[in-house]
């Protein structure tokens, strides 16, 4: 009986030790997890992080010194011009409606020198359109599925030839393309999305980057000088659906269906802003020329807006009675436009994030809105298979 008891203790004492063991590996598994873990990258990214560092200083210190200009404005200044916007975004009206394609209209952009429309649509196709005359001046054939979103690079119709990469566009199927203003054919592609989706895509303000968001829980980075691939970022727990690029180039922010948004820093690749509070997925995210604000749209109704010097959202707007589809900041930065699955398209002031103008004409879900650089119109595209154009009655110079 001494024998077996013994033998009992002895084995209970194993026991204890292999409990331990497995403790002191869960402490060193926690301890790994909490830990930023940094693998060396490819000498295309040290190149382009390198050069972003050298664009984005310059125009950062050129866009602090303007804003401390405006800063020094007369409030009276300041007050007359807000005063003028809001007078002439009430007179907003229907310009234009078209026929866009034979399913719905889901991305449009305006051109850098406003002249253009690009449109891309769920029948694969994208289009090109006169400004304001709403001709067709292109048809870029390539897609085989739906079109996620078209967009202008930069320098398109500003100081790029006609010949070269002056768009871009993405479709559910994962295919990116590029093209000129010369052909129906892509010039290029972009692989290494398939066969995951690319929802929304972002041109760093140089041009010379091309930010893609892919279904697969990521977003990469391509060098179009380098044509490479120079950064594969994941860190959200759902699909990325859209990105924004700040105008110094030094950071960008992703919305993704997870309801988180992310602020990055390209010359580091840290995630230095994360941003919590929507109750659903993220559909548009926006920069304002001011650098420093950022505004969201979300499945839960609502937008956003967020504060990078805070890091914290500063104002939340019950925008709309359906999903937000889509946000964007006009040029100048004094009001937003969202549109809604609630057919409408509504303007916020940017001071206070109150409605300024509610623009209704379409019969279906309103798919995204822009605003043309010289802010003479502002277009909407719609699951009810048109684009619209609105500008204001009286002709105005500026809206």
């Amino acid at each position: 009986m001494i024998y077996k008891y013994s033998f009992g203790l002895f084995s209970l004492g194993e026991d204890i030790i292999t409990r331990r063991d497995v403790d002191d590996e869960k402490k060193q598994l926690e301890i790994s997890q909490e830990t930023t873990w940094y693998h060396e990258g490819p000498e295309s990214l040290r190149i382009s992080r390198l050069w972003i560092a050298e664009y984005s200083l310059p125009r950062a210190k050129a866009r602090l010194e303007e804003a401390r200009l405006m800063r020094d404005l007369p409030n009276a200044a300041r007050t007359a011009k807000r005063q003028e916007i809001q007078k002439k975004i009430q007179n907003l009206a229907i310009h234009s409606s078209q026929i866009g394609d034979t399913r719905p209209i889901s991305s449009c952009m305006f051109s850098p020198n406003s002249q253009l429309l690009a449109t891309g649509s769920w029948t694969g196709l994208c289009k090109v359109w006169s400004i304001p005359n709403c001709e067709l001046k292109q048809t870029l054939k390539g897609h085989n599925s739906n079109v996620g979103a078209i967009i202008f690079h930069p320098k398109a119709t500003i100081s790029q030839e006609e010949n070269v990469c002056n768009m871009v566009s993405c479709a559910f199927d994962g295919s990116v393309k590029l093209w000129d203003f010369k052909s129906e054919e892509p010039i290029a592609d972009i692989e290494g999305h398939m066969p995951y989706r690319v929802s929304k895509m972002g041109f760093h303000p140089s041009g010379r980057f091309l930010g893609t968001c892919c279904y697969d829980c990521s977003w990469r980075l391509w060098d179009l000088h380098q044509c490479t691939e120079v950064l594969h970022q994941e860190g959200h727990g759902k699909p990325v659906h859209c990105i924004s690029f700040q105008i110094d180039g030094s950071v960008c922010a992703t919305g993704s269906l997870d309801a988180f948004g992310r602020v990055w820093d390209l010359r580091t690749g840290r995630c230095i802003m994360f941003m919590e509070g929507h109750l659903k997925g993220i559909m548009g995210i926006d920069f304002a020329l001011n650098g420093y604000q950022l505004a969201t749209s979300s499945e839960d109704n609502t937008c956003k807006i967020w504060d990078l010097r805070k890091r914290s959202a500063v104002y939340t707007i019950p925008a709309h009675t359906n999903l937000v589809s889509d946000i964007k900041y006009q040029k100048e930065g004094d009001f937003l436009v969202t549109a809604s699955f609630d057919t409408t398209v509504k303007l916020w002031t940017n001071r206070t994030w109150q409605p300024l103008k509610t623009l209704s004409g379409h019969d279906g879900k309103v798919m995204c809105a822009d605003m043309s650089p010289d802010n003479q119109f502002i277009v909407s595209a719609s699951y009810d298979r048109t684009f619209k154009l609105w500008t204001a009655e009286d002709k105005c110079d500026n809206l």
